[in-house]
């Protein structure tokens, strides 16, 4: 049995844009995607959907009377996976299984669920099934009329990576030759930016790059959250038509001394990198997109993790946090889709008030990194 499992298709809707030119053109350019709103009752740094994807969403929701009570986390894994499953050449006949994830589901539907029970001592009838966590999965299977397994999940910040290895499993069991993996993620909401804010890691600066993800030295926390979601198409073997091929996967959780904590060399992405390298040699890999979310100690103790598996001839480092600030559950499955847009285009994307990087050779092979609150990490090789 063939353990090869092709990358078909990917398809996302994000603060980039939805199709892979506009997304491509976004990261070539040197600007952010950030602006201000109203949020925890003052001015707040997010990454909201560009205004086609806005309107691609709005029309999905007004389409059928019973998308009108959904959660914006779960349109968003619609509208990515709708053209996800087209771009791949999947039809009604094709079965395959689903899992997407999110870190915190449909956080604004709850919100305003529970605040309408706060105020009136009563909850509508819809509020339990549309913000379960199961309901992404089960809406996209059910407007994509799918027969396979729907799989939910959350593992916070890894969720969407810990999709695709359990697509990678599935097929490798042999009990599926399709899966559609992926994350997504609707987390601004006043409850979400105020737990952020609670943690301290929250950017309220004014610089030119609010999001310092990458800059090792910064003396400020600088996370900022973005909303999204993205989707691959995963199938067995090695199909003419894959965009990239997962090679490896590795995974780790790490004992924890509080909530929230990660070692100072991140043992556990320590772990995953080398577990996805274990018959790879280092040196091999051209470049790491990195999970750096913009907090001292997350972007530091990774790069950290980084320096102790590669030695010193590290590969290229990147991330797109600075961009698109942290999608959470979703961020994984993003991280994927700039791999796959670097080695489509033999071409590196850099950070661009890091230290400069030069490219010296084709890109083939791309990790990428994802960890969560709970020391949960995952790395995945890509190739192509």
């Amino acid at each position: 049995m063939s353990q090869i499992i092709s990358i078909t298709a990917l398809a996302s809707i994000s603060p980039l844009g939805n199709n892979s030119k506009n997304i491509w053109e976004k990261y070539l350019s040197p600007k952010h995607c950030f602006t201000k709103t109203q949020l925890d009752n003052q001015e707040t740094l997010v990454a909201v959907l560009d205004e086609e994807s806005q309107k691609i969403v709005s029309d999905l929701q007004h389409s059928d009377i019973k998308y009108k009570t959904l959660d914006k986390s779960v349109l968003y894994a619609m509208a990515a996976s709708r053209q996800a499953v087209k771009n791949a050449g999947w039809d009604t006949d094709s079965v395959f299984g689903i899992n997407i994830g999110s870190s915190r589901g449909a956080t604004d539907l709850f919100e305003r669920h529970f605040q309408e029970y706060l105020e009136t001592g009563k909850s509508q009838t819809l509020a339990s099934p549309t913000t379960t966590l199961g309901n992404i999965s089960s809406w996209v299977g059910h407007d994509l009329q799918s027969t396979g397994p729907e799989i939910s999940h959350s593992i916070t910040c890894s969720t969407a990576l810990h999709a695709l290895l359990n697509g990678v499993a599935w097929l490798r069991s042999g009990m599926a030759d399709k899966f559609l993996v992926g994350g997504s993620e609707a987390p601004l909401t006043d409850f979400t930016i105020a737990q952020m804010r609670a943690l301290k890691i929250y950017s309220h600066s004014d610089e030119a790059y609010p999001n310092q993800a990458l800059n090792f030295d910064k003396k400020l926390n600088s996370m900022i959250l973005g909303e999204g979601a993205a989707v691959a198409c995963l199938e067995l073997g090695k199909k003419d038509n894959a965009l990239a091929f997962v090679e490896g996967v590795g995974y780790a959780t790490e004992i924890l001394e509080h909530n929230i904590s990660i070692s100072a060399e991140a043992i556990c992405f320590q772990k995953s990198m080398k577990m996805a390298l274990q018959n790879i040699n280092p040196e091999e890999v051209d470049a790491i997109v990195m999970h750096a979310p913009g907090t001292k100690a997350g972007d530091l103790t990774e790069y950290k993790a980084i320096q102790k598996i590669f030695g010193e001839k590290l590969p290229l480092l990147t991330t797109n946090k600075w961009k698109i600030g942290h999608t959470f559950g979703a961020s994984g499955i993003l991280s994927v889709e700039l791999a796959i847009l670097m080695l489509q285009h033999n071409q590196f994307i850099g950070v661009p008030f890091a230290k400069a990087q030069t490219q010296t050779k084709p890109i083939r092979k791309v990790l990428v990194n994802a960890v969560g609150f709970g020391g949960n990490a995952v790395s995945v090789l890509l190739s192509v």
